[in-house]
Parts: structure tokens; sequence; C-alpha cells
């Protein structure tokens, strides 16, 4: 372990939230939650001042909306997210060639590797720094931690939050996590937590005073001698410039359960299309398929195929859900859906043998439906498309509207959906709370809320000096029109102040 506490750990401050209030004048200094809005959604990201009233991530948005009754709830706009964190990682790659993203808005920084820290005083100028350029170049606020080694800089920039700076001497890191609970240590989750619990061990420094052997027969041998390491404060893990996916999945949660099994094959079939188009994105393949199934009673099943080797061919990972599918009892109804494709490669083996099946139905499918303009594949969309074109349909896990569904399920040469452009009918707007617009007289807003043939907007961008007004219309009112989310600096004063 290195002896400077040159390894840099930023975690940005309520992310989603903060971006949220950035962009939206009236709401901050208020509760904003972000996150699924339906009966079935999940809190993404709370404000502080939603944490009050203990609403966090990870809870249900109904148990959100009873403990802040008057919060803000939005639909996640990860287009922005995304946008802000590419300016953010930029900032840490100017500082070190070695940066290591966790997520949108975390990453680890080896500060020696760029030259750019090598004790105390330097780690410590690099992350005032930092959180300066951060706030100048997005509005938001970043929390960081310092210290030689990466647990201990992300224990540091948990102390720090929020918006502020935690070094940890080298030498002090054991008196530091001593006292503290076991569930501070990486992989030390819930499972876990207990088991130790059970053992009658619920401090890092009870860890250390177990001694290994006897952490190996509570946890096994990896897991056992992993923790103990971490509870005396060594942790050699590098920080490493690319984190390789091991996998690429999609999954849906339903407002409604679904009990209609021809309906069920439809949202696996989307799902799966959707899943190969981010594989494709990420220039990768892979050679086991993954279904997973929530039923009606919250129980969880996951199957899985592996093939005779990496693909990106939607036919043959729709093919293999299908196949998976079979094999799971849906009758009593399903709430959540998701299909994923791991051992990942950057080379595709195709399935000859899959190819060649679906070239046949294709084949079949073509000469049954000759001069019939694809209707079977605009059936087929038509019926998983009710959001098609709506910006943050259900991405990142947080969709909880029903059946939302991707303009593109018809789109990727699958048998009989060549054609579905042609048969699929404009679907009605949908005005997503939180999601931007803009009006032809009265110019950018944002959808406060919309139901019973209305859409409310408050006009206000992230510039303006108080509050906007409010004003509602008819949702298919002709002069309102989805909008694209504005910079949260505004770029003049971004320049000047450069």
């Amino acid at each position: 372990m290195r002896t400077a506490p040159t390894i840099l750990h930023l975690d940005m401050d309520a992310f989603y939230a903060s971006a949220e209030q950035a962009a939206k004048p009236s709401l901050r200094g208020k509760a904003v939650v972000v996150g699924g809005v339906g009966p079935r959604g999940v809190v993404a990201t709370a404000s502080y001042e939603a944490r009050r009233f203990g609403v966090h991530s990870a809870m249900p948005t109904g148990q959100a909306r009873r403990l802040a009754p008057n919060a803000a709830f939005l639909v996640p706009r990860f287009h922005l997210y995304r946008e802000i964190s590419e300016q953010v990682m930029a900032l840490l790659r100017a500082l070190s060639p070695l940066v290591e993203p966790l997520s949108l808005d975390e990453a680890f920084v080896d500060l020696e590797a760029g030259e750019v820290a090598w004790d105390a005083a330097s780690a410590e100028a690099v992350g005032l720094r930092l959180r300066a350029d951060i706030r100048r170049v997005t509005g938001l606020t970043g929390s960081v931690g310092l210290a030689a080694s990466k647990m201990l800089a992300k224990i540091g920039s948990e102390e720090a939050k929020p918006d502020g700076l935690v070094l940890i001497p080298p030498g002090t890191e054991r008196e530091l996590i001593g006292p503290r609970s076991v569930r501070i240590l990486p992989g030390v989750g819930p499972a876990t937590g207990d088991h130790l619990r059970r053992a009658g061990i619920l401090t890092v420094a009870e860890i250390a005073e177990a001694g290994e052997d006897e952490l190996v027969r509570l946890l096994g041998k990896s897991h056992g001698a992993h923790l103990y390491a971490m509870a005396l404060a060594h942790d050699d893990r590098p920080v490493v410039a690319e984190r390789d996916s091991k996998s690429v999945s999609v999954e849906d949660t339903y407002d409604v359960d679904i009990h209609d099994r021809v309906r069920v094959r439809m949202e696996v079939r989307r799902l799966a299309e959707r899943c190969v188009e981010r594989l494709r994105g990420a220039g990768r393949s892979g050679r086991t398929v993954v279904l997973k199934v929530r039923r009606y009673d919250f129980s969880t099943l996951t199957r899985s195929e592996t093939l005779r080797g990496p693909t990106d061919d939607p036919a043959v990972v729709r093919e293999a859900a299908a196949r998976l599918l079979e094999a799971v009892d849906t009758t009593g109804g399903v709430r959540l859906l998701g299909v994923g494709v791991s051992g990942l490669a950057d080379y595709t083996q195709e399935d000859l043998f899959a190819q060649a099946e679906h070239a046949a139905e294709e084949a079949e499918a073509g000469a049954e439906t000759e001069g019939a303009a694809g209707g079977v594949g605009g059936a087929d969309v038509a019926g998983v498309g009710d959001v098609a074109g709506m910006p943050g349909g259900s991405e990142a896990g947080t969709g909880s509207v029903s059946g939302a569904g991707d303009a593109g399920a018809g789109e990727t040469g699958s048998a009989g959906g060549g054609e579905a452009e042609g048969a699929v009918e404009s679907a009605p707007r949908r005005w997503l709370p939180g999601h931007d617009v803009r009006h032809t007289e009265f110019g950018p807003g944002w959808v406060q809320g919309s139901g019973l043939g209305r859409v409310t907007v408050r006009f206000e961008t992230p510039y303006s000096r108080v509050p906007g007004r409010v004003r509602t219309f008819l949702v298919d009112d002709p002069d309102l029109e989805e909008g694209e989310p504005l910079p949260l600096v505004e770029p003049a004063a971004s320049a000047e102040r450069g």
C-alpha cells in the first residue's frame, strides 16, 4: 500500500436530484425525489431536503410519497445526467490517465499516475481545485475523499458529504475504521452483515480481533481472507482505467401484472432486442442469455442458456430468451421481466443453426403475408410501444410505465417485423413529470404534471432568477412539444469564468 494519500474518490452529491434542482429554480431548497413515479416505481435519488423525511434510494416510490407528500416526484432524464457525467469525467481524466468510473457520478483517480500529487499537501490542493472546477463547469457539487487506498478514499468521500473534502493521513486508517460498522467494508452486504452479527461481530475492530482463521471459518476462504485484510486497512487494489462489464441487461417493471401469455412473449421479445442494441452499442457480444421473471408473489426466477459461441445477433438472443420463457410458469401474473447477455467477448461466433432457422421463418412469414405490408409485425409493435419516442422511457431499471416500449422494437430485421413502421399508428403524446418541453409562445419549461387531458408546465430555465410561471394546456396542444435540456451553467457565464 502506498505511503501518500494520492488515491482520490469523487462522489457527486445527490446527483440526479441536484441536477434537477439546478435545472429548475422553483425546486431549489425543496424536497425532490427522482425515480419511477408509477405505483411500482423505485426511488433512484432523493435530494438532501427529501432525505430529512426518511426518503432514500431504492425505496418504493409509494412509501416515499407517504413520507414526503409535498416533494416533487420526477422521472429521470438520463440523457442530461450522462452529459453532466461526461463533463465531470473529462475533468478527472485531465488529472490522471488512471480514472476508474464506478457509475455516472462516482469514480476513483490515481493522482500519482498523473504526476499531479505526491504527498498530502499536493493531494489536498488537487482535491480542492477539482471541487471548484466541477462547480464552475456543471453548477453541481461533489465530495472528495483522499487516502492511500481505494477503500479508505471511498470512506473519506462518504465522510465529506455533502460538498466537502476529507483526507485520511496514512497511518491513521485502523484508528478511523475500527469503531465503524462492518458494513463500511467492501463486500459486506446485508447477508454477510447478518452472518457476522449472529457471530457477535459488529465492528471492523471486532473483525480484526476475531482473526483470519475465524473469518475463513465463517465466510469461506476467499471472502473471509479478503474481509480480514480490509479490516486491517490492507487494500492494494489498483485504480483500473477501464472497468470491463460482465454483462449487459435490460428490464421493465409493470404497473399492472401481466397475465396474458402472448403479451409476456411480446415483452420478452422487445427486451431481447433492446438488450442487443445495448450490446452492439458497447461493441461486444456474449454467449449466455439470461431471462429474469418476477412473479405476482414477488418470487424471482432466473433462467439462462449458454450458446455455442458469442453472438450479437438479435434473432439468436430473442429465440434463446423465448425458449427460456417456455420453462417458466407465468399464469399467476408477471410484475417484472428482464433479458440479459453475459460471458461478453469482443468478437462474434454466430449460431448458424439459429440463423438458418430464423431465415426459414422469415421466408415462411413472407410467403404467408406477401402484399400485406407487415401486418403481424405492426401489431406486435403497436401492442408494446405506447411511449415510443418519449425521452427516458423506462431506462436504468426505474421504468414503472406499464409496457413502456422502444420505437425500434420492430426495426432489427426480425421475422415479420421489418415493415412494422407502416403499420404503427402514432401514439398519443405522454408528458412525463420533470421532462423538458418548449412552447412556441412561452419558450422552454418543464412538465409539473398531467392528467384528465391536460398538462401543467412551469416555464423557467436554469438561469431564471425567480421561479417561473405555471400554465396548463391540453395534452395535444400543437404549440407544445418535447424539448431538450439546457446546460446547467449558462454558456456565456461559464466562458467568462473560465
